[in-house]
Order: structure tokens, then sequence, then C-alpha cells
């Protein structure tokens, strides 16, 4: 039984097909998958809340025409996420939970699980390609996505960080660089493992001011410094003991990431350490199971991205000067790979 209170496990990321009624299976998932993201994505859930509607008085509140919104919500029925009486529709308990707007234990990264959708829609010309079909370019839109991005990622990284941060060796930890910060998850957490420490979040431009938001709530700007920058180019200043880059490398590719390792090493004093944290592949690039389905993230979705093995990451660690590298497990599928300026 789960302790209250507690942070339930995810799911296996994948479930191996062994069958023919688990190929026939996984194959119909994206039945189930789509009828949930649509109805987050048009805030179903949340025009429910804790009452009961009828389909009309959903589509009204949601903007959705009346008989569509009858059948989605029949479907969603049907998945055990809303019950229905006398042609009234309210949401189950997990939905109530999980799927209602400003709620604590509110999905905000189902919004990201939907962007995804679209992208991956794309897998069968990227495979053909080489290469994700198009990298969108910058709009007007730019900047409600990233706060929705920002938003959904750090609630997974609030959680995990502290995990990640406790199988760090920071005796001697006193600044520490987070480059590609987001929301500032795993800065907030190295300041509370070590009260001393002091941290300077690095992100693009667009970012830095969500960064903030998030420490502010928090009640740590004193231990937090901002730097806007592209960790893509330029460098990050000097004297720190610890640079992190937490799921930064799979966005590139294997170039640009031995310039960014190398940059990132630039920046430590003798002694510091450059700690990657991400899904660390083995040799034969099926294991972890998640890393290899992330690999098919970054083709849709970047120009040149990938999961990396250990071999890999550690030889743009040598290149940068940087020895005694090791891997150490985390709780989750990511594995970290630290190396040290001596």
């Amino acid at each position: 039984m789960r302790r209250r209170g507690s942070v339930p496990r995810p799911p296996a990321a994948v479930t191996p097909v062994r069958s023919e009624e688990d190929l026939l299976r996984a194959v119909a998932g994206f039945r189930a998958a789509r009828v949930i993201l649509s109805a987050f994505e048009l805030g179903f859930f949340t025009a429910l809340g804790d009452g009961e509607r009828d389909a009309r008085g959903v589509a009204a509140r949601t903007g959705v025409d009346p008989r569509a919104a009858e059948r989605l919500l029949n479907a969603l029925c049907a998945l055990g996420l809303a019950r229905k009486r006398s042609g009234r529709f309210r949401n189950a308990p997990l939905a109530r939970q999980r799927l209602v707007a400003g709620r604590p234990g509110y999905l905000a990264g189902l919004g990201h699980s939907a962007a995804q959708w679209r992208t991956w829609s794309t897998l069968s010309e990227a495979v053909r390609r080489g290469t994700a079909r198009a990298v969108r370019p910058a709009s007007r839109g730019d900047e409600a996505r990233r706060s929705g991005f920002i938003a959904a990622m750090h609630e997974r990284a609030r959680r995990q960080a502290p995990r990640i941060v406790a199988r760090l060796d920071l005796a001697r930890t006193r600044r520490a660089l987070d480059i590609g910060a987001g929301s500032g998850a795993y800065a907030m957490a190295l300041c509370r493992a070590r009260p001393a420490l002091r941290v300077t979040a690095f992100d693009l431009p667009g970012v830095i001011p969500l960064t903030r938001a998030h420490v502010r709530r928090a009640g740590l700007l004193r231990r937090v410094d901002f730097r806007a920058g592209d960790f893509r180019r330029g460098g990050f200043g000097s004297g720190y003991d610890l640079a992190l880059l937490s799921a930064i490398v799979h966005m590139n590719g294997a170039e640009q990431n031995r310039r960014l390792v190398a940059r990132a090493a630039a920046a430590l004093a003798p002694g510091g350490q450059l700690v990657v944290q991400d899904f660390i592949m083995d040799r034969g690039r099926t294991r972890p199971a998640a890393g290899a389905f992330f690999a098919l993230n970054m083709l849709v979705a970047t120009a040149r991205g990938d999961s990396y093995t250990a071999g890999e990451i550690a030889s743009w660690m040598r290149a940068a000067g940087l020895g005694r590298i090791r891997r150490v497990a985390t709780p989750t599928d990511a594995s970290l790979l630290i190396g040290w300026k001596d």
C-alpha cells in the first residue's frame, strides 16, 4: 500500500510485445490516448469540475459541437474517467483529482504529451528523411507554448530533482551552474541540499523570467543567480565547483554536444565536476527502453537530437580534459555520468 503523501512511481515507459494479443493491444492503444488528450486539450475535465453537466453544457463551456461533445464524453465513460447518469456527466474521482486545471495534483504535463502527438505523427517521414520533417520557426505563440512546457516539466522535475541531487557529492561545492535550468527545479534542489551553496541558473532570455518566477515562489531568490544566454554558443563564466547538464544533451547532435561539454568544463574550477543527466544508453542502444523510445522523440522533434551511450558522453568529457568519469544510477530510467576537472 502506498504511504499517504508519497509520489507514485510512474508505470514502465514501454510494455514489451510478446504475443499477437499484446501486438493488437499496443496498436489500438492510440485510441484511448487520443480520447484523453483531446478531452484534456478541449478542457472537458475542467468544465465538469466537481459538478454534473449534460453534453450541451460542456459544449457551451468549451466551444465545441454538442453532438461531438457527447460522443467524446461517452468514450471517457468507457475509459472510466467519467460517469453518466440520466444524460448528465461527471468526472470520475481520478479525473477530479488529476485532470481539472488549478487542482494541486493537476497533470499539466499532458499538454506536452498532446504536442508530442503531433510530432510523433510524422515519425514515418522522419525515418525516411533521417531528421525531423521541419523545425518550427519562432512565432508569436511561442511565449505561451514555452510557459506551458516549462510548467509541465516542472511538475516532474520538482519531484525528481531532490532524489537525483542526493546522489551527488556536494561536500566541496560552493558554486554550481545549472545549464538549461528551465523552471529551476534542479537549482532549487541543489540549494536545499547544501545551505552554503549558491547556484547560477542559465537559460534562454525568454525562459529566465519563468525560472525566476518559480524560484521566487519557492523563497530561494537570495540563493540563485540568473544568467540569460544560449548554451549552443558562448561561455558560462568560470569558477564553478559543479556544472549540471540535466536533460540537455539529447536535444543536440554529437558535435554540438562535444562543444557544449567543452564549454561547460571550461567553466569549472580545478577539482570541479560536470554532471550529465539523461537517458544514457547501453552499447546496443536498446536499454533503457524509455531511452530507445526517446531517441525517436528527438528524431521527430529536432534536427539532430538523440539518446547517447555512456561511451559517447564519456568521450566528450575526456576531450574536454575531464577524468575520473563514473556512471551513477538513479531511481528513474535516466542516469548520471560525472567527470572531474583535475
